[in-house]
């Protein structure tokens, strides 16, 4: 997540950095199933290859869908959120778990306007290694608040929008993703806005990431995470792999 990107390539190298034991594994599965294969029976060797043809389409479409979506898409320009919100607010919040390169994009897009940024990293709720050496290698541009997302650090209503661009999947319990919606409905004044930005653990993930769409949460999942609390304005895609939810405050 930047804005824009700083090469061609950096939003694909950054998924690669930040996944690079995965790639590991991969790489070197593939190279010990490409051994047995040449070993086994013929019986044993076709579901071998097969394994492998899916495992390697499978690590070329992760790298390639990465690239489309944080090199050559709208996606990181943050150019789409204005449009989305559709008014500018006067008072909003940027939400992150330590990879922050949205808010730059946003106070330009925004000017006039007073924003917060809060980082939302839980050590005890967001374990997976990956989020961790994205923390470790993030060179935010603004230094964030640390916040717990179950007490957000604002009064009641003191808030007109709220960014969650890519990072509230890391909470990883249907509870905390709850918990989370609550405080921002708690935050947000009458008709405020909450722009979420996701990957969904749907076909086009599937297609793209293989198992590790697994990482993402369903459309479902988020609806139930929010409801009570947010009604959907609208929603849209950026690239078939990234979901926009508008979300509006309920009364």
């Amino acid at each position: 997540m930047t804005a824009p990107a700083a090469s061609r390539y950096q939003g694909m190298l950054q998924i690669v950095r930040f996944n690079w034991p995965f790639y590991c594994v991969a790489l070197t599965a593939l190279a010990l199933g490409a051994s047995l294969a040449a070993l086994a029976p013929p019986g044993i060797r076709l579901p071998l290859l097969g394994g492998i043809g899916l495992a390697l389409f499978w690590l070329a479409a992760s790298v390639i869908a990465s690239h489309w979506i944080y090199d050559r898409s709208p996606l990181r320009t943050w150019r789409w959120v204005l449009p989305a919100l559709r008014t500018a607010p006067a008072r909003w919040i940027n939400l992150h778990a330590g990879l922050d390169e949205s808010t730059p994009a946003l106070r330009a897009l925004l000017p006039g306007s007073t924003g917060r940024v809060l980082d939302i990293f839980d050590a005890a709720e967001m374990t997976e290694p990956s989020i961790v050496r994205a923390r470790a290698l993030a060179s935010n541009a603004v230094t964030p608040e640390p916040a717990d997302y179950r007490h957000l650090p604002l009064r009641d209503g003191t808030c007109d929008a709220a960014f969650l661009l890519l990072s509230a999947h890391e909470l990883r319990r249907p509870e905390s993703r709850a918990a989370l919606f609550r405080e921002l409905h708690r935050v947000l004044a009458g008709g405020g806005k909450v722009i979420l930005a996701e990957h969904l653990r749907d076909l086009p993930n599937f297609l793209a990431f293989g198992p590790g769409f697994l990482h993402f949460h369903s459309r479902r999942a988020w609806l139930a995470a929010v409801k009570g609390c947010f009604e959907i304005e609208r929603e849209f895609r950026i690239t078939p792999f990234v979901a926009v939810l508008v979300l509006r405050r309920s009364s």
